[in-house]
């Protein structure tokens, strides 16, 4: 796909950095950052290619050479969504951070209904939920669903938070608060460390509604039942094995604007 030429500049309310970690999304990151870019609050987007082997990277050249709110970096190895999110949120400099798939699973459209309780001064993070009764939800599988909310629970019973969808992909954090906390699980284990330690920072934290449109596998998703296991393993290390190093609540400075 050509890349495109016709996008808006950033809106002068534009505060949100968009970390995009990508492997092997070669057929679809196009299409990604050309919705994310139209979203009016969108300041920067950082792409971490994680070592991918069907040509992301040659798609995203030209993307960032169009746009220069795009800023790439590159995994020489695979290493998985977590060491990716790590490399993005590192590199982040606008107020507000959120985490995006790129596979559209999740719609950008939802961002500024998640940035609002940022921006009114009311939370420092805040959580998209798929189950939390409104937007449009692409019917899928079943089992996927019982072991999300299995897994929701036992978070929520560690953690003492009641979030409805705690392995949910769209997460959003006031800067300060996601660069001051070290992501230390390398794949899909970064949810439930992330819920783990911001529950034990004593952060405001809110949860919204979100659309959602999930993928099949034969359509490209990754996620499998041994990254359950990893959740559960994450759950308990997190919560039980590990005494948290953040002060019980840290220093977030102004508001974001």
């Amino acid at each position: 796909m050509p890349a495109p030429t016709n996008l808006p500049p950033a809106h002068k309310s534009a505060c949100l950095a968009v970390i995009i970690p990508a492997y092997d999304e070669a057929g679809s990151i196009a299409t990604v950052l050309q919705t994310v870019l139209v979203q009016p609050l969108v300041q920067e987007v950082i792409v971490v290619d994680d070592a991918s082997r069907d040509g992301t990277w040659a798609v995203l050249l030209p993307l960032a050479q169009a746009d220069a709110r795009i800023k790439l970096f590159q995994h020489t190895v695979n290493q998985g969504k977590g060491a990716s999110l790590r490399t993005g949120f590192a590199k982040a400099t606008a107020p507000i951070v959120i985490v995006q798939d790129a596979d559209l699973e999740y719609d950008p459209a939802d961002y500024a209904t998640l940035a609002h309780p940022i921006l009114a001064g009311k939370a420092d993070v805040v959580f998209g939920s798929r189950f939390a009764g409104s937007g449009a939800h692409r019917v899928l599988y079943f089992w996927h669903s019982v072991g999300n909310k299995i897994l929701t629970l036992l978070s929520n019973m560690t953690t003492n938070i009641n979030l409805t969808d705690m392995e949910s992909g769209y997460k959003m954090f006031r800067r300060e608060v996601v660069q001051h906390i070290k992501i230390e699980e390398n794949r899909f284990g970064f949810e439930p460390e992330i819920v783990a330690k911001v529950s034990q920072m004593g952060l405001r934290i809110y949860e919204v509604p979100i659309s959602y449109y999930g993928r099949t596998y034969a359509e490209g998703k990754k996620i499998g039942w041994r990254d359950g296991f990893s959740a559960l393993r994450c759950i308990f290390k997190y919560n039980f094995l590990r005494k948290s190093p953040y002060p019980r609540k840290i220093h977030l400075g102004a508001q974001a604007t």
